[in-house]
């Protein structure tokens, strides 16, 4: 606890933007077989260091077979809010969720982040009993405490119940209960954030423990059977008050991404596949004299491929879907990154108009058939997943896993872990850094990355840019 706000707490995107820039990233290494405990590297990413790209120092959990995924910080700049209580916390501590185990890490990144270590560890009987729901997944900070989705209900498989939100005490880290009072029609779920002065909170759905953790299902996919909606909320009421459904064909709505200035009213969402025509989607959604509304408004369609450069997964339809697996906003609201996780490519959106995206730069690296490597000459596997933004959007990392057990089918040659950046043109573009490439340890592979003082999927901000 400090007497003053927290010095990376921004009242607004725009002075965030201005803020100095990061010198550390920390990444989530997880052990696909569980023959290791999962783990947190941090990295150096201060340009001219001489430790630049390399990881600095690991805090290596206890336990074995969490499954890393989605992370994030007990506080950010929605502690500014007017409503808070919690404006002179510090943003200190990382909470990382074990997706398979159900178990919580909090991370105290204090003094130093190269000091980083293990502060407190919440195991899954405490969710279980406070909640009904496992599988935590994503983490955000709100101003009145620590919200974390979940992909699982009760019960071993998960599926006594539907998933939802739950609530942790940004201080003392005790898990505190659900969310929902009424969550109408919502059976699923994945992603979600808000906008806070506006009141309400975006949610989105991948599938049931039983349809992921084994690796997808292909006849659950192909008979529609993923999530493909958008629940709308009433933030502080706790209830769903619209669900909007983007067709049954548009297999696992994920990453939701509203405009971080609050004045916008609008945010973004990526459909993974199409299951008509393998080809992956974004789609924009707004609220417009109070009532939401969604549009798909960006496709990028399949690569044909000979059979002999698919996965056994594949090898029926001749072709690589994009499979859309994250997308991240720039901060200025400008651009939104989108990751082709099938095709290998990073694809950048001018969004200045959010219902008429345009495409203005991408790279490739990686893919089921192209494989294309690193500018440097070393070989990527898979291709570009989790995306992480710096704060002034001049630069762009990201990781290569999407899941331990997707992985394996869509990658089976291996998919050893690496994080690259590309730096952004001042109108746009992409160029991948010759000098940024980081490879893990043997053994792990990487997933979600977060920038030290926050990133463009870290905040929310209560006060508009001027």
């Amino acid at each position: 606890m400090t007497m003053r706000p927290d010095p990376t707490f921004h009242a607004s995107p725009k002075l965030a933007m201005e803020a100095p820039a990061e010198n550390f990233a920390y990444t989530l290494l997880l052990s696909p077989d569980f023959s290791k405990p999962d783990a947190l590297a941090v990295i150096d990413v201060k340009p001219g260091s001489p430790t630049y790209s390399q990881i600095v120092h690991t805090v290596t959990m206890p336990n074995k077979g969490d499954e890393f995924h989605h992370f994030g910080w007990n506080a950010c700049s929605s502690a500014l809010s007017p409503l808070a209580g919690h404006a002179f916390i510090e943003r200190r501590y990382l909470i990382i969720p074990g997706l398979r185990s159900s178990r919580i890490y909090i991370i105290d990144t204090k003094p130093d982040p190269t000091q980083a270590k293990i502060h407190k560890i919440i195991e899954p009987e405490e969710v279980f009993k406070k909640t009904g729901y496992s599988r935590p997944h994503t983490i955000h900070c709100g101003p009145d405490g620590i919200y974390v989705s979940t992909l699982g209900g009760g019960g071993k498989d998960g599926t006594n119940g539907p998933p939802g939100v739950f609530i942790m005490d940004c201080e003392t880290f005790e898990v505190l209960g659900r969310w929902e009072i009424d969550r109408g029609p919502q059976t699923l779920h994945y992603d979600f954030w808000w906008n806070l002065p506006r009141d309400y909170m975006v949610t989105s759905e991948w599938a049931l423990p039983p349809q992921f953790e084994n690796g997808i299902v292909p006849e659950d996919l192909l008979a529609n059977k993923y999530g493909h909606r958008l629940h709308f909320w009433d933030l502080r009421a706790r209830r769903n008050v619209q669900t909007i459904d983007l067709g049954a064909n548009h297999q696992m709505a994920l990453e939701v991404r509203p405009a971080h200035d609050p004045v916008r009213e609008y945010g973004f969402v990526g459909v993974v596949v199409d299951t008509t025509n393998l080809e992956a989607s974004i789609w924009t959604w707004w609220r417009d004299g109070g009532k939401f509304h969604a549009e798909k408004t960006a496709t990028i369609p399949p690569e044909p491929a000979p059979k002999e450069k698919l996965p056994p997964l594949l090898q029926g339809f001749g072709a690589v879907p994009p499979l859309v697996t994250d997308i991240d906003l720039s901060m200025d609201d400008r651009y939104l990154y989108v990751s082709c996780w099938g095709t290998g490519e990073m694809r950048q959106y001018d969004v200045s108009d959010p219902r008429k995206p345009k495409h203005a730069g991408s790279v490739h690296i990686g893919g089921i058939a192209r494989r294309t490597p690193h500018p440097n000459g070393k070989a990527f596997a898979a291709g570009p997943q989790m995306v992480e933004i710096s704060r002034d959007g001049r630069r762009v990392y990201w990781t290569n896993s999407l899941y331990s057990t997707w992985d394996d089918q869509f990658y089976p040659d291996g998919v050893p872990g690496v994080e690259v950046m590309a730096n952004v043109g001042g109108n746009g573009g992409l160029e991948l850094d010759k000098d940024y490439f980081v490879s893990f340890p043997d053994g792990y592979r990487a997933h979600q990355i977060r920038l030290e003082g926050g990133d463009c999927s870290t905040d929310s901000f209560c006060y508009p840019s001027v």
